[in-house]
């Protein structure tokens, strides 16, 4: 996930079709995604969640590939779950430390559970290579 402090942050321009500031209390099933290649997804305080549940929606449902950016009210300790509910980039808020950001990254090797990005649970993922690792033995040995 992409770090960016708040005074780098670029709004989309008047009238660009392409980066779209969706506010969290809109449906995203309802935006017109042709063209669009950056969602702004708003948190207007870190209690407000409902923008976690369009980023899933965003990425899950509809498909959408292209940036998912965080925006608002946006802390540290908030980042790995954006980046699991499917954000590319947050834009850390007013006198948030984006050097302190990768710490909240190490901390948590992986997990357990699929998410909106890698979306079959580990043990799966497991399972698949290991019985692909079987497959290809069992070739061998003919």
């Amino acid at each position: 996930m992409k770090i960016i402090a708040s005074t780098a942050h670029t709004p989309g321009a008047e009238g660009q079709n392409s980066i779209v500031a969706l506010a969290n209390d809109v449906d995203p099933r309802t935006l017109p995604l042709e063209g669009v290649t950056r969602i702004d997804l708003n948190f207007p305080k870190f209690t407000d969640g409902r923008a976690y549940s369009q980023a899933f929606l965003l990425r899950r449902r509809l498909g959408f590939t292209g940036e998912i950016r965080a925006t608002g009210d946006v802390l540290i300790d908030q980042l790995v779950q954006m980046q699991r509910s499917g954000f590319d980039v947050a834009v850390l808020r007013e006198g948030v430390d984006a050097s302190a950001a990768q710490r909240q990254f190490d901390r948590f090797e992986g997990f357990y559970q699929g998410d909106a990005v890698h979306v079959e649970p580990h043990f799966a993922e497991t399972e698949h290579s290991a019985a692909y690792a079987a497959e290809l033995a069992r070739q061998d040995s003919y």
